[in-house]
């Protein structure tokens, strides 16, 4: 099968969203959900997904707004876009969404043969959503970037059994310092969670293309994801 859009069942069976797919040559070594941040499943997250299929994984990106708006494709450098983004995640149910990764998850480690394993990385509003699926989903290792509002959720990481890594700029201005802290503090004694900051970042620094993008921290923090994964998927 090609590289395109699959539709996955929803875990209720009531309906089916889509996912970008990108495949490997070969048999791919894994498979790595790639969660999208609030301007849908764009150019920038295919790239992400066409770079884990390069380095063998079997990569998917759920349509994560695909019951408020499908297939939505916005530039975060173009205000009025940022402007429909941030209506889109004030309406977005993210307890919903989670159960969207699952299925994403599930239909991941089928295209596997069954019994692969299965990673998850999100970006912003993925980043977040990468750390509820390490607590709630039986994924294998969870990687967040930038994720906004952690330190509201540190209630659940009880339930994170597999390993979690988060990537956190010191300089994010959607998660301020106090929250960060917050994030640090709560989660010192947790085994399975990593933390790298990252000095004077700001929120965005490793998307693929457009103006938030810094060069050498996001080969930085994507050197750090591909190792986390090579080690534990």
């Amino acid at each position: 099968m090609a590289d395109g859009m699959t539709p996955i069942t929803t875990l209720e069976g009531d309906g089916t969203f889509d996912a970008y797919v990108a495949r490997p040559e070969g048999t791919p070594k894994a498979a790595i959900v790639v969660i999208q941040e609030i301007f849908g499943v764009n150019a920038g997250i295919r790239a992400k997904c066409d770079t884990w299929a390069k380095d063998g994984y079997l990569a998917f990106a759920p349509d994560l707004f695909w019951r408020l708006q499908p297939h939505i494709e916005l530039d975060p450098d173009v205000e009025p876009e940022f402007q429909q983004a941030l209506g889109l995640m004030g309406k977005f149910n993210q307890d919903q969404g989670i159960r969207d990764i699952e299925a994403t998850i599930k239909a991941a480690r089928a295209a596997l043969g069954g019994d692969g394993k299965v990673g998850c990385v999100g970006y912003c509003l993925g980043g977040r959503l990468a750390f509820m699926a390490a607590c709630r989903t039986d994924g294998d290792a969870f990687v967040g970037y930038y994720g906004v509002g952690i330190d509201n959720l540190l209630g659940e990481q009880h339930a994170i059994g597999k390993p979690v890594l988060l990537h956190i700029p010191t300089d994010d201005h959607f998660v301020d310092a106090t929250a960060q802290a917050a994030m640090h503090t709560g989660l010192a004694d947790n085994r399975h969670v990593t933390l790298y900051d990252y000095a004077g970042q700001d929120h965005g620094f490793a998307t693929e293309m457009g103006n938030r993008r810094d060069d050498a921290a996001a080969q930085l923090a994507d050197g750090r994801t591909a190792e986390f994964f090579a080690n534990h998927l």
